[in-house]
């Protein structure tokens, strides 16, 4: 075969090099319209503090709101928000603080204070609290809210938010099956029995309502037990007895049900935050979430009678218990306004004045930092308001509430029990051998780490 068939001829490469070259110019004009320009300055004359941070839409909006408030409150600082997108910036962060020029101050939720504190990213802020601040925020904040920012005893981050799941329950459903929904279980054995009556199924045998089951194991560890970490030792503990007891009772509950009927159930569910929301259409009667959705029911669903329940511990359980996260605030190593960036954080989360902060809360529906801020008048008012959300701001007391444990390799930790979490309820792995399974490649990746010169 002549070669020359296959090489392209003068003006035919021509064409591509210039339409290569055409793709190549938009591509970089896109990349250039798509970086934020400079925000406009309304106090030049002030210290500039930037903030960023990973909400958009009308969350963005509130975050402003917060950002001209605290403008207004002081002649001192400017705080200049920009808000970065949610899949990128994570390593934004870490090529700016690498780079020399970060943030002041980063609003996260990503599980990433322990990982970045380690490796001297972010600020302990008790380098910038005064001796009254930190006893203040020891005594005053919610157990949970400590715990969340705290790395070996020392605050990285101050939440802005906290997040706590609770039952979501429909009363007429309960009425139906012959319940009394004054009367929620006291026991989470007696709640599987009550949604064991308020399941229902087609004529095929297809699940058509879920009344309830207990699933997502690093839930219910807790309630179970200590769950995933020892805070008295600092020591992450996976294969106990109390384990072994909430992941077999959870692959108990999915197993009477079945794995396959539970995937055909839920796929053509969606789990949205607008009036897709299954609870809302009655596919669940009985259903475990976060304070979120009291907002989103009144807003799309504000004629549904639905009911509020902190989840009942299992006998011998602990109540009051479960996995807990939230929003918070951090400060990078090499920021040029730390003080400002302290400032700003005092401001929002109420350290600094929780009768102002509380209407901040209230504008995002979030759960508050301390006691002051949930006993304001403005926040009683909006708890007032929405009811059920009282069932969660009930929870905020609790020393049983548990983040993700606060060990540098969290994020591997947190999938691991993910994902022996799914191969023990599909049945792939039995609860012992999941739990055994994880604790091997926990106890391997310590190793490497100590191997290596790490903190385990």
């Amino acid at each position: 075969m002549d070669s020359s068939q296959n090489t392209p001829r003068p003006g035919r490469w021509r064409r591509c090099a210039a339409l290569a070259a055409s793709l190549l110019l938009i591509t970089m004009l896109l990349a250039v319209l798509a970086v934020p320009g400079p925000a406009v300055r309304q106090y030049p004359q002030r210290i500039p503090v930037r903030l960023w941070h990973m909400w958009t839409a009308e969350w963005k909006v509130v975050v402003d709101r917060i950002v001209q408030r605290f403008n207004e409150s002081q002649d001192r600082y400017e705080l200049i928000a920009l808000s970065v997108p949610s899949a990128s910036a994570d390593s934004k962060f870490l090529l700016a603080v690498a780079g020399g020029d970060p943030p002041d101050v980063m609003a996260q939720w990503n599980q990433v204070i322990p990982k970045w504190a380690e490796s001297g990213l972010i600020v302990p802020l008790d380098e910038l609290m005064t001796p009254a601040e930190r006893e203040a925020f020891e005594r005053d904040a919610y157990p949970i809210a400590r715990k969340i920012g705290t790395y070996k005893g020392r605050p990285y981050g101050i939440t802005t938010g906290l997040n706590t799941w609770a039952c979501y329950y429909l009363p007429q459903h309960l009425r139906e099956a012959g319940l009394d929904p004054d009367h929620f279980p006291d026991t989470l054995e007696e709640l599987v029995a009550w949604g064991d009556k308020l399941h229902r199924f087609d004529r095929h045998g297809n699940l058509v309502r879920l009344g309830f089951m207990p699933e997502w194991f690093t839930m219910y560890a807790p309630v179970f037990g200590k769950g995933f970490y020892d805070e008295a030792t600092g020591a992450v503990t996976i294969d106990t007895l109390e384990n072994l007891r909430a992941l077999t009772f959870l692959v108990d509950c999915r197993r009477k049900l079945g794995f396959e009927n539970v995937v055909r159930f839920r796929s053509g569910l969606s789990t949205g935050f607008a009036a897709e929301w299954p609870f809302i259409s009655g596919a669940y009667s009985i259903t475990l979430d976060g304070q979120w959705r009291v907002e989103q029911l009144a807003r799309y669903a504000p004629n549904l009678e639905y009911r509020t329940a902190p989840l009942p511990p299992p006998q011998g359980g602990r109540s009051r218990a479960g996995w807990s996260n939230g929003n918070f605030m951090i400060i990078p190593r090499g920021a040029a306004q730390p003080a400002g960036a302290f400032e700003f954080i005092k401001f929002w989360s109420g350290l600094a004045n929780p009768q102002r902060a509380a209407e901040f809360y209230t504008w995002g529906g979030w759960l508050p930092l301390r006691r002051a801020i949930a006993d304001a008048p403005v926040y009683r008012q909006y708890v007032r308001k929405h009811p059920p959300f009282q069932t969660f701001v009930d929870l905020l007391p609790s020393e049983n509430l548990q983040p993700t444990p606060p060990v540098p390799y969290q994020v591997y930790l947190w999938d691991r029990i993910g994902q022996i979490d799914d191969s023990a309820m599909r049945g792939t792995l039995t609860p012992a051998e999941a739990l055994r399974t994880l604790r091997e490649d926990i106890e391997l990746e310590q190793a490497q780490r100590r191997a290596l010169g790490y903190a385990d």
